[in-house]
């Protein structure tokens, strides 16, 4: 007769059950982490290019030549066509940044909580800029010789800067900053090389 060999069923300890628990614990809390920072960075990338947009709204208003309106004399001569940057622009929305939330700029003409406000000369219409989508940032936009979020030695006084705000984990007290500025120099607008970022996920 043929004696067959044995083999002892056994299951798995407690000691290997709780290490794989463990291990499956650390790779979920790291893929949480990963999505909400993918997420957050998702959010702050709306604020990069929308003020990449707005600086670059503002030097090509500075390349546009323009000339205040008048009548000439015969024989007389016209004012001469000059190159200014856009005066500054007010937040939209005027109030403190959404939080945590979108919020819906209007659309009617004019209304300071939409980006229809200014004319030729100062405000949104000037660098002839808008966003009709919901936005997680509050967007301003500080011309020559105003006041700007960013750090002071990047805003002379010939400059100008686009800037927002945000409060993306709503806690209504301390709010990420984003700015990028620009100043002329020899005739020509020049923008910053980076942007000033201050608290990115706060």
């Amino acid at each position: 007769m043929r004696a067959f060999k044995r083999f002892d069923k056994r299951g798995f300890t407690l000691v290997e059950l709780m290490i794989v628990v463990a291990i499956i614990g650390v790779l979920a809390a790291l893929a949480i982490y990963g999505v909400r920072r993918y997420l957050a960075a998702a959010k702050t990338s709306e604020a990069k290019n929308t003020i990449g947009a707005v600086t670059r709204g503002a030097t090509q208003a500075y390349e546009r030549e323009t000339t205040a309106t008048q009548l000439v004399a015969d024989g007389a001569v016209g004012n001469t066509a000059v190159h200014a940057l856009c005066l500054s622009a007010g937040f939209v929305p005027t109030a403190a940044p959404p939080p945590a939330k979108k919020y819906q700029p209007s659309t009617v003409d004019a209304d300071v909580n939409g980006f229809g406000t200014g004319d030729g000369t100062a405000g949104w219409k000037c660098l002839k800029f808008s966003l009709t989508s919901p936005i997680y940032y509050k967007y301003g936009y500080t011309g020559p010789a105003g006041a700007r979020l960013g750090p002071a030695a990047a805003a002379p006084a010939t400059g100008f800067e686009a800037n927002a705000q945000g409060d993306l984990n709503g806690d209504g007290a301390v709010f990420s900053t984003f700015a990028r500025g620009g100043d002329i120099r020899n005739g020509e607008a020049v923008l910053a090389t980076e942007i000033y970022i201050d608290k990115e996920y706060e």
